[in-house]
């Protein structure tokens, strides 16, 4: 027996890392997909950075849905340098290995960062929801202390949450296979891999994801519907579509984030559906750090009147 055990305990300490197979079923695109996420790489960080410089530069933008966009698009930086520098790396040399505390410190900033960007999208359509139902009360209302709070709320909700989920992932261990079908570390996926029991770090993290995805969701939602029953009843035309346009950009961001938030989480996992989910992964992970800024540039004013100031 004593053998036995001995042998269980050298087979559990055998994983050291873990290899992200990402897209290495497609050994003919590796060059291809590596120059478009290059691309996309450089174009969701300048994108970014630039939203931040002229929100903390330009005087005009230092209102409270622009200090909120700085956020998100700071966030959406950060977002970025988790997931796409290793991807780049493994396509590029072709190395998919990742250590154990590796992958645990990629998985727990990717947490951090998607709860926070749940909160933080709906204190930004909550922002609207003052400027555009509550007008008149907006500047008393969402002042810059409240701004302050709610923007460290969601930063702070996010870090939090994720220690908690963190601390049960450190209790596992894994003792073999060591592939996870992804193109980082996702939750699920880690948690296939693991030779010890997952009952309680799965109801712990279905506790925390349904207290943290469907709540800000909610207030979102709320906070929309409050808004386009406002919007409707302006008696003009041209009204209207100033009150809309202020919250458009956000509403698209929004939609494109839980369109395919719950397309991967909610889809059951067949094997038909398995090799969608990877794409769909890449439009909430890659493509929609880099839609942001150009969404909120293209669709907005005051941020195309500031860019024009720093070109000129």
């Amino acid at each position: 027996m004593h053998l036995k055990d001995k042998a269980e305990e050298d087979n559990q300490t055998i994983i050291t890392e873990f290899i992200l197979l990402g897209f290495g079923n497609l050994p003919e695109l590796q060059i291809l997909l590596f120059l478009v996420f290059l691309v996309i790489y450089i174009v969701t960080m300048s994108g970014n950075i630039l939203i931040v410089a002229l929100v903390v530069a330009d005087q005009h933008l230092h209102t409270p849905m622009y200090f909120f966009l700085g956020n998100l698009s700071c966030l959406e930086t950060c977002y970025t340098l988790t997931i796409l520098p290793r991807l780049l790396a493994s396509l590029l040399t072709g190395d998919r290995t990742i250590s154990v505390s590796g992958c645990f410190v990629q998985f727990y900033c990717f947490g951090c960062l998607i709860t926070t960007e749940c909160y933080l999208l709906a204190v930004m359509s909550y922002d609207r929801y003052l400027a555009i139902c509550k007008p008149l009360h907006y500047a008393t209302l969402m002042n810059s202390r409240l701004c302050l709070q709610l923007a460290a709320g969601s930063w702070i909700s996010g870090f939090l949450t994720c220690v908690i989920t963190m601390w049960f992932m450190l209790q596992l261990i894994f003792c073999g296979p060591n592939e996870i079908d992804h193109f980082f570390c996702d939750f699920s996926p880690m948690l296939k891999l693991s030779c010890s029991d997952t009952s309680m770090i799965t109801l712990v993290s279905f506790i925390l994801a349904s207290i943290n995805t469907p709540c800000p969701f909610l207030l979102t939602v709320t906070s929309y519907v409050c808004i386009i029953a406002t919007i409707l009843r302006i008696p003009s035309t041209t009204g209207r579509q100033k009150a809309f346009s202020t919250c458009s950009s956000h509403l698209i961001v929004v939609t494109v984030f839980y369109g395919t938030l719950m397309t991967v989480y909610l889809l059951p996992k067949t094997s038909t559906l398995k090799a969608l989910n990877k794409v769909f992964s890449v439009f909430y992970t890659v493509l929609t750090p880099m839609l942001n800024p150009l969404i909120y540039s293209l669709r907005n004013k005051e941020v195309k009147e500031a860019l024009r100031k720093v070109i000129s």
